[in-house]
């Protein structure tokens, strides 16, 4: 029986997350990496997050990233590693971070004694997550903690990041829910990426997307215009409370007053940023 409010770790979650996210979205990204040699932004994006896995192939990537097409993964790796070296790329993701994040926030922010704290905590709360069953958050947690409280707040919300979406693939699974369908299902909730952004992204086509509809459909999950009925809504619903299930022990250790605090300071800068234009426009929706 956990001891914080309900949906507390969901809701910090979901403050500190997106800042983790906004180097994705960065110029800063592309720039660091086309220093190295990667000038693809699928083989940015795969190379930049499987990196702490080591120079793994393309089998690896799909298992661990779920929502991927097999093809897309395989047509960056394992090549990009003879491009750059898994260290490389972490070394250049890390620049990226700092210069993104410099430049959203600004400097009073960066050196500010709420980015420190909200560091401190992001980083108590890490302490308490678990590696077995969590292959993207083990491999993260094996890389050393940044000293600048910025990148070290921004290398804790990698940790929650990976975590809570370890812990989600096993809630899709149990589910059923297979990757374009997972995909299909959360944007019908309204609060998922726009289908043109998960297409153009995630490597699928029209027709994947129109046939996990369908498959949805099957399932009384989804109407005839593509919304969720009531079995969907509930079926979602149960996704993130088995979610949230797996991933209290952070928010636990960090405690009520830890956890509305680091909320707090992460919903903070997460508005700064945002009003800074970290996100595209176009990223949210049903399309």
């Amino acid at each position: 029986m956990s001891t914080l409010p309900p949906r507390a770790g969901r809701h910090c979650h979901n403050a500190v997350n997106p800042l983790h996210s906004t180097v994705y979205f960065s110029p800063d990204l592309g720039k660091e990496f086309g220093k190295l040699g990667i000038d693809d932004p699928h083989a940015t994006y795969i190379a930049s997050r499987a990196a702490a896995l080591g120079a793994v192939g393309p089998g690896t990537v799909t298992a661990t990233f779920y929502n991927f097409n097999h093809d897309l993964v395989a047509r960056h790796l394992p090549a990009v590693w003879s491009v750059a070296s898994p260290q490389a790329v972490l070394d250049a993701r890390l620049r990226a971070a700092d210069a993104t994040l410099r430049r959203l926030l600004g400097e009073e922010i960066i050196a500010s004694p709420g980015m420190a704290e909200a560091a401190g905590l992001a980083l108590r709360a890490a302490g308490a997550c678990t590696r077995h069953a969590r292959p993207l958050y083990a491999a993260h947690a094996d890389l050393p903690v940044p000293e600048e409280p910025h990148l070290a707040y921004w290398h804790a919300g990698t940790l929650l990041r990976e975590h809570r979406g370890d812990a989600h693939i096993a809630a899709l699974l149990a589910a059923g829910l297979d990757p374009v369908e997972a995909l299909v299902s959360h944007t019908a909730t309204g609060k998922g990426m726009n289908p043109d952004w998960i297409l153009t992204t995630r490597g699928w086509n029209r027709t994947d997307w129109e046939e996990a509809a369908d498959r949805l459909r099957g399932r009384g999950l989804l109407d005839a215009e593509g919304e969720l009925t009531e079995a969907g809504v509930a079926l979602r619903a149960e996704l993130e409370e088995a979610t949230d299930r797996m991933d209290l022990a952070p928010y636990e250790h960090l405690g009520e007053e830890g956890v509305a605090r680091l909320t707090e300071l992460g919903r903070d800068f997460l508005f700064t940023a945002a009003s800074a234009g970290a996100f595209p426009a176009d990223l949210m929706g049903r399309g």
